[in-house]
């Protein structure tokens, strides 16, 4: 299938863009079926907003607890309720359960 560039409007800024013939073929083998509605700096831009400015590879913000286990102090990826015990990442391998 032969595809050529195509003027479309963003649905965010109605910028006018190219959905080049390139980016076209791409879609097509991803499976995509729908064209872009965003123009490339508001596609970023959205993805910024919802990854944070950093991607996907952001740090995650960390929380201060004592392991329930050995009483060391850790992190750990979750603001602890206290309802639960918490562990250090050698005790927590030791106690999960198997999958």
């Amino acid at each position: 299938m032969s595809f050529q560039d195509k003027s479309l409007q963003c649905s965010d800024c109605s910028n006018t863009f190219t959905f080049s013939a390139d980016e076209q073929e791409f879609f097509q083998s991803k499976g995509y079926t729908n064209e872009p509605k965003r123009c490339p700096s508001c596609r970023q831009a959205r993805k910024s907003e919802r990854y944070g400015s950093s991607g996907y590879g952001a740090p995650r913000q960390m929380f201060p607890a004592t392991c329930a286990e050995c009483g060391k102090d850790t992190e750990v990826p979750f603001e602890p309720r206290g309802d639960k015990p918490v562990y250090c990442s050698d005790c927590y391998r030791k106690v999960r359960p198997s999958r």
